[in-house]
This record gives C-alpha cells, sequence and structure tokens, in this order.
C-alpha cells in the first residue's frame, strides 16, 4: 500500500543539517496553518515554517493541537516536551528517518564488548585530537577527561575574569543549583542535549543506546553532547556570566547562535555515521518493512504466509538483512 500523499520521505524533507536547531516555546498555543507551526500568546502570534526546524521544545505551560503534531511528524521535527527552563525532558516525538538501518548497527556495535569499547575509544579520541589513545584503558580515558575537563573551568575563569570554584548541579532541578556560571552551563548543556537529541532521532539511531553513558533512554544523547561541550557550552557560559547575561534564555539564545555559526549540526551528523560506521559503508534510508527470518536475510511482509514457503506457487523471497549487511 503506498503512503499517504501527505506524508513525507526521507528524500523529500529539509536535511537535518540544513536546518535552525532547536525553538523553545513555552506558555502558548501552538497550532497549525498549512505549512506553518503557529504560535499564539497574549501578546503575539508567531508562524514558523515546520519544515526548517530540527527541534520543538515544548515548555511549561503550553498546550499542541492534533494538526500541529502531525504536521511536525511529517515534516521531520522532533518534538521534545521539557521541564521548566528546557532542563528536563519528558517525553519526545520522531524526527525524519524511516529506515532501521542505522539503529540496527548501534545495537549490534553495543551489545559486543570488543566494538563497543572501540566506539567509546574513539570518542575519547575526539577529544584528544592528535594524541595516541589506543593504548589507554576506558578507566584512564575517563580519568584524562576529567582532568581536561576542570582544566577547561579553570582557563576559562581566568580568561574571562569569573571566579570559579566546582561544578555544581542538582539533578532534577539543575538550573536552581549553584552560581550563575552553574545556571548557564545547565541551561547550555540541556539546550544542547535537545539538539544533539534532534540529530540523533533524525538520521535513525537510538537515543537510548550509548556507548560511554548507559542505563538512561538519553544515554547516546548524554555521548554525543560532551563531545561538543568544550568548544560550545563551558566557553558560552563563562562569556555570558562576564557580561552579566544570566537567565536561561541568555543561554539558550546564545547557543542556538553559536550552533548555526559554527555548523554544529552538520558536524553532529557527520561524527555519529563516522562512530557508528567509520568504514564509510551505505546505509539506506528507506523502511524495508520486512519480516525477520532465522536462516538469514528479511522475507517481504504485506502477504499471508499461511501456505506452504517453499510449495510450486509459493517461493521464498528474501531480502538482505540491512542490519547484518552493515555488521561484519
Amino acid at each position: 500500500m503506498p503512503e499517504p500523499w501527505w506524508r513525507a520521505g526521507p528524500q523529500e524533507v529539509h536535511r537535518i543539517e540544513d536546518r535552525v536547531s532547536s525553538l523553545y516555546a513555552e506558555r502558548c498555543h501552538i497550532d497549525r496553518d498549512d505549512n506553518a507551526v503557529v504560535l499564539v500568546n497574549k501578546a503575539r502570534v508567531v508562524h514558523i515554517p515546520a519544515a526548517w526546524l530540527a527541534v520543538l521544545l515544548i515548555g511549561p505551560g503550553s498546550r499542541i493541537t492534533h494538526g500541529a503534531v502531525t504536521l511536525l511528524a511529517d515534516s521531520g521535527t522532533s518534538l521534545c516536551w521539557v521541564g521548566e527552563h528546557g532542563v528536563r525532558l519528558y517525553a519526545s516525538g520522531h524526527g525524519t528517518a524511516r529506515g532501521s538501518q542505522l539503529q540496527l548497527r548501534q545495537a549490534w556495535l553495543v551489545t559486543r564488548p570488543k566494538e563497543r569499547v572501540a566506539v567509546a575509544r574513539r570518542m575519547y579520541g575526539m577529544r584528544f585530537p592528535g594524541e595516541d589513545t589506543s593504548g589507554l584503558t576506558l578507566q584512564q580515558l575517563r580519568g584524562r577527561e576529567g582532568t581536561r575537563v576542570r582544566r577547561l573551568y579553570v582557563q576559562h575563569s581566568e580568561r574571562t575574569c569569573v571566579p570559579w570554584i566546582k561544578r555544581d548541579y542538582k539533578p532534577g532541578d539543575a538550573f536552581a543549583a549553584g552560581d550563575d556560571v552553574n545556571r548557564l552551563l545547565s541551561a547550555a548543556n540541556s539546550a544542547l542535549y535537545g539538539i544533539c537529541h534532534a540529530v540523533i532521532t533524525g538520521i535513525g539511531a537510538s537515543p537510548a543506546l550509548g556507548f560511554v553513558h548507559t542505563g538512561s533512554a538519553l544515554s547516546f544523547v548524554l555521548d554525543v553532547a560532551d563531545l561538543y561541550k568544550a568548544e560550545f557550552t563551558i566557553p558560552l557560559a563563562f562569556d555570558l556570566a562576564a557580561k552579566g547575561l544570566t537567565s536561561e534564555r541568555d543561554a539558550r539564545t546564545a547557543l542556538r547562535d553559536a550552533v548555526v555559526h559554527g555548523k554544529l549540526l552538520p558536524r553532529v551528523v557527520a561524527d555519529i555515521k563516522g562512530l557508528l560506521v567509520p568504514e564509510g559503508g551505505p546505509l539506506l534510508e528507506e523502511d524495508l518493512g520486512g519480516l525477520w527470518n532465522d536462516a538469514g536475510g528479511i522475507v517481504s511482509s504485506g502477504r499471508n504466509w499461511g501456505s506452504d514457503p517453499f510449495g510450486p506457487d509459493n517461493h521464498l523471497d528474501v531480502i538482505p538483512d540491512p542490519g547484518g549487511s552493515t555488521a561484519p
């Protein structure tokens, strides 16, 4: 059965790396007007082209119509329902991906200790360019990463003349903890998580299957976001504090601008694919929609398999398994 005319395919929407990174909305009514999302409050009405958004962060006091959700889903825009200041993610909707090949590859890697360690080591290696980290254990890499981050805090404190004591974070209420720099870090990091979450779901990977982090529905989001904090959120928090810009909105809008100017979205897409498929193998974006076959490959769906599949009038139609094609 063909797709309905109104449902967009993976080649019919703007690529995730070409979109505006994120938009945060709170205390407003979110509706649809043709192909635009409409944000309405007592002060004004704002129209936003749905296909240009990577992720819409929906904050407290907001309500959204079924029509708006349908438009955003068909435009490949991820939806994230977040807490006040955007520091907690409660639920999310899917992005542009229609196929499962990248997620199958990710699951294959994360369930095999040797391959999982290799991906984790590549992640740490990205934070130490030009250094050979192949002989270090994960424990040693974690220690070096902790030292690197502490040194970054001190360097940016000296650069901006903003006092720094330590990272202070309160789970569940992050923006209420610590001094101005800590609160700005929490707000900027939460926005970065939303952006990474949108990219991960948008290209068809799983937010939950992490390699360094584990045990959370957002483990891979945390993995990916950690690759960019040293370049984006840490210096941004100190710069804003030095200017006296200490609200969570200041952090969120400044990060959004930095993401655009730094062209982060295409980097995240390339980095994720480089981590999961370092050999650069092809990954189909189409939805094969088949049935798994224990003898290998995938058999076609949408047919009645009640008769003998090997009979004279019913041959076994086997499609190559996309998960197996990328996993040696």
